[in-house]
């Protein structure tokens, strides 16, 4: 195994990736310390998964279980899943309230910042034992994250000094987020799948629209996004996020089978009992069937079609990692509107008609990393060169965005330098 120093990058423009850093152990260690744990704000969940004081979500920020939780004035806190005593896991449950939080090993409790506020007999018993007079319990509480808000998604960070939020998300995913969660959300349940793949081809996938319209047969036969489309991206202005759009009905099913050409993707025999799953409702009337963001280094925020999501990536190891998805709707939605979004939420999670397959992908891609170590991949679409919001859904710009700055956490540079720093 090469260590993470040996790996070559190719290309200036981030338009090769070395196969070898996505099933290096080694590359895995660093990731979780630089990137996760580095100068980011990695997603953590919605606001409305803990609207009242003591409510709680376990979370993870890299291979790291973290409890999100809300206090009794109402701030938010985020801190590891681990007693300072032992080790131990402290929250078992993956949500709930309650009042604080005891270890059920040792019974170490600690307030809802993270605060250790109960030692059971820190002074012994009948004058014998305790734990030492310097002993102090403002010394032993949890390991904190920094938590910001923004528009109802929590925000954390390992880094005290990480830029501003508004800053790190910058004015197009800002606008994102005041569109898409401007209004009461309302929890409709979850799904979880693990993947066995590494989390980066999983991110690339988020990032990659050339895909959306080839791989995924469903929502190209029925019109929901097809390559034929008119479409684009916008990034932040590092380029380590990004929202993808496609505008619903922007062509036709005769000139989309003519430019997909000899492509057998759209599937006229592939007939619907309820056409409710691809009755697109414009119901922010922008037109856009497809607006999705993609967050830098492990959140998503979904609209495909009328269903409304959040996905949170969790890896676990170089070549596995676990998918968090978080389903919502609007307080208010009508009956009509909101038995549609559940309708169509069966083209996503882990047995969607369109998600199966980028999960799929994932491990179709991890089962062969071993048999060429050495080699690259390619990533063209959209052309080379300068990384520019594209035009078309067919790019695969944004992806190059992504590595440059995951290059750049990372300690990699391509051969002959990069041509862009932070």
């Amino acid at each position: 195994m090469q260590h993470p120093d040996e790996i070559k990058w190719p290309k200036a423009d981030f338009s090769r990736v070395p196969l070898s850093v996505f099933n290096n152990a080694d590359v895995f260690a660093r990731e979780m310390e630089r990137v996760f744990q580095g100068p980011v704000w990695n997603y953590l969940c919605l606001e409305a998964e803990i609207p009242n004081a003591g409510d709680y979500v376990v979370v993870y920020v890299g291979d790291k279980p973290v409890v999100v939780d809300r206090a009794d004035d109402g701030s938010v806190h985020a801190f590891e899943n681990r007693c300072a005593h032992k080790g131990t896991k402290l929250v078992r449950h993956n949500q709930g309230n309650v009042k604080n939080h005891t270890c059920i090993y040792h019974h170490w409790c600690y307030d809802l910042s993270g605060k250790l506020i109960g030692v059971p007999f820190q002074r012994g018993y009948d004058g014998k034992s305790g734990m030492p007079a310097t002993f102090d319990k403002a010394d032993h509480g949890l390991t904190t994250l920094e938590v910001a808000t923004y528009g109802g998604v929590v925000f954390g960070s390992y880094r005290r000094d990480v830029e501003p939020l508004e800053s790190y998300l910058d004015k197009p995913m800002r606008d994102y987020i005041d569109l898409t969660l401007g209004r009461p959300v309302e929890v409709l349940g979850y799904w979880r799948q693990r993947i066995p793949g590494n989390w980066k081809f999983y991110f690339e996938n988020l990032m990659d629209s050339y895909h959306a319209g080839l791989l995924h047969q469903f929502q190209a036969t029925f019109g929901i996004s097809r390559s034929t489309q008119r479409g684009g991206s916008h990034m932040d202005k590092l380029k380590r996020h990004r929202i993808i759009y496609v505008h619903y009905g922007s062509d036709d099913t005769q000139a989309a089978k003519a430019g997909y050409g000899d492509a057998k993707v759209i599937d006229d025999t592939l007939k619907l009992n309820d056409t409710r799953m691809i009755e697109f409702i414009d119901e922010f009337r922008d037109g856009r069937s497809i607006l999705m963001m993609t967050l830098f280094p492990n959140g998503f925020f979904q609209r495909l079609s009328n269903t409304l999501a959040a996905r949170q990536i969790r890896p676990k190891s170089a070549d596995e990692f676990e998918l968090h998805w978080t389903v919502f709707g609007y307080q208010g939605d009508d009956p009509d509107l909101r038995q549609r979004r559940l309708l169509q939420n069966n083209m996503i999670g882990p047995a969607g008609l369109v998600s199966i397959e980028d999960g799929e992908v994932g491990a179709l891609i991890q089962d062969v990393l071993g048999a060429n170590p050495t080699a690259n991949t390619v990533i063209e679409m959209g052309g080379t060169g300068p990384i520019v919001d594209p035009d078309s859904p067919l790019t695969e710009i944004p992806v190059r965005g992504f590595w440059r700055y995951y290059c750049h956490l990372m300690g990699f540079e391509p051969e002959g330098g990069a041509a862009w720093r932070p």
